[in-house]
């Protein structure tokens, strides 16, 4: 499930563009229109009739694509946008999960949500799983889902809390409340969010249980080094709790046993590159998920480092895979003369990957007659960057940015026309973002907050497992 806006007031039609499908033959149309009625892709062809009062935008020398999908971003913490961007994963561990996560107000994740799903909405990322681990209390995960509800994009809300053991959060009758209110049934997505330690316990089984018991899909940092690894998947594995419906995030430090369990299963790896790059979970998965035959769709993880728009993210996953592909062959005596990761794949992997992980590959992720009219139009008059259009693949992934998104359609409604996003307050969205900031700031204190942008590592935590609720420690990162 996710949002369902019941569409626009009154058609829209896109004409004369190069119109990237991602249908099952992966057509691409040249001078083509795209017409939308209600919230729905009526016809594509070309010089199509429309109805009378039809919003004609013009999309020639642009590129028609479908909405992008996010499969994992803390939203959350947008409001401390860049503030980690020199962060190990160590330091993201220390300053949320052991310090000053639990800090957060209510209002805080509010504002977070609300700034991370405009910012997604402006990149033409129509759909995006808020990976909410931030939700110490259900008044937290109300605030999160008030924001959502608010805005014109499609969300899905993976519950979680950094705070607490999976097996409490997911137990009590005030989670049970918010799931039968607003989690399962209402406008938005829902699914669990939480991780597996490898403790031989297995004390994350209440709330898969409790996850099979509602029906919802269970999304996991899996493959995270030295937090969660081999021992993980195989509990899930031996327990019964791998499906087609768990979406594995960076899964980058498994043994060819996890890919090959994962892939026996049917469920799928998000791929969050310059996160796996930079943080360090792991090298970027894909050229392992291409070989077991894994399926993969694309997230940004979170904007206290990274933007918040998929083309980095396609481009740093092309330069990562081919990056890889050369290294061994180089280290062989080997020369790589065909690139084995396509432009188009990475395309592929940002829609309609993100559509098949969440179960929405039926309406969502193509452009495609009969399908949800979400749409992205990629054009930009007054850049010299926009032009020549060659390969509209490698457009998409090499040269495109957020200021190309000329429009941006959810459910048949324009949210974004000529550039700039539709009814949207940015003074206001400021103003809430930066009383956020001054909160978090003050509780802090001066040099606590400045400290935290290079944060020491503490003396008394063994930081690389930074789930408290469990004492197990695998060695798997303390062998040379």
């Amino acid at each position: 499930m996710t949002q369902e806006q019941g569409g626009g007031s009154r058609p829209v039609v896109l004409r004369n563009g190069t119109v990237l499908t991602m249908d099952a033959a992966h057509r691409v149309l040249t001078g083509h229109d795209v017409l939308v009625v209600d919230d729905r892709i009526a016809a594509i062809g070309v010089g199509l009739e429309v109805p009378a009062g039809t919003e004609e935008i013009d999309a020639a020398g642009g590129i028609v694509m479908p909405g992008m999908i996010d499969t994992h971003r803390h939203m959350w913490q947008t409001v401390m946008r860049g503030y980690g961007a020199d962060w190990t994963l160590t330091q993201y561990f220390v300053w949320y999960y052991l310090e000053w996560g639990k800090v957060f107000r209510p209002e805080d994740v509010h504002a977070g949500n609300l700034l991370g799903g405009v910012e997604a909405l402006e990149a033409g990322v129509t759909t995006t799983v808020d990976w909410s681990h931030g939700l110490q209390t259900v008044a937290h995960a109300d605030a999160a889902a008030d924001a959502l509800e608010s805005l014109p994009g499609r969300f899905v809300l993976a519950y979680g809390n950094i705070q607490d053991a999976p097996a409490n959060w997911t137990g009590t009758p005030e989670f049970r409340d918010f799931v039968a209110r607003r989690g399962t049934g209402g406008t938005l997505g829902f699914q669990l969010a939480f991780d597996v330690t490898g403790d031989p316990a297995f004390p994350e089984k209440p709330a898969f249980e409790v996850a099979r018991d509602l029906g919802v899909p269970v999304t996991t940092h899996a493959g995270v080094w030295g937090a969660t690894g081999d021992d993980g998947i195989k509990l899930m594995h031996d327990n019964g709790f791998m499906t087609p419906e768990t979406v594995y995030v960076h899964s980058a430090t498994l043994s060819p046993d996890s890919y090959h369990r994962i892939a026996a299963t049917g469920g799928s790896v998000s791929v969050s590159t310059e996160s796996e790059q930079s943080a360090g979970q792991g090298y970027p998965p894909t050229w392992a998920l291409r070989a077991h035959g894994i399926p993969v769709s694309l997230s940004m993880d979170t904007t206290v480092w990274w933007s918040g728009d998929l083309f980095s993210a396609m481009r740093s996953t092309l330069g990562a895979d081919r990056s890889r592909e050369h290294l061994e062959a180089h280290a062989t005596g080997d020369t790589v003369t065909h690139s084995s990761l396509r432009a188009e794949q990475v395309v592929e992997w940002a829609t309609l990957g993100g559509a098949r992980a969440l179960g929405r590959e039926a309406d969502l992720g193509s452009v495609e007659v009969g399908k949800k009219a979400d749409l992205v139009l990629i054009r930009n008059d007054h850049s010299p960057v926009s032009f020549p259009l060659l390969n509209p693949y490698g457009h998409v992934a090499f040269q495109a940015q957020r200021g190309d998104v000329h429009t941006v359609l959810v459910d048949g409604r324009i949210v974004k026309r000529d550039g700039r996003l539709v009814d949207v307050d940015m003074a206001a969205l400021r103003r809430t973002a930066e009383e956020s900031v001054d909160h978090l700031r003050s509780t802090l204190g001066d040099e606590a907050w400045e400290k935290g942008m290079n944060p020491d590592v503490p003396e008394t935590k063994v930081l690389d497992n930074p789930y408290t609720y469990t004492d197990f420690r695998s060695d798997a990162t303390h062998r040379r």
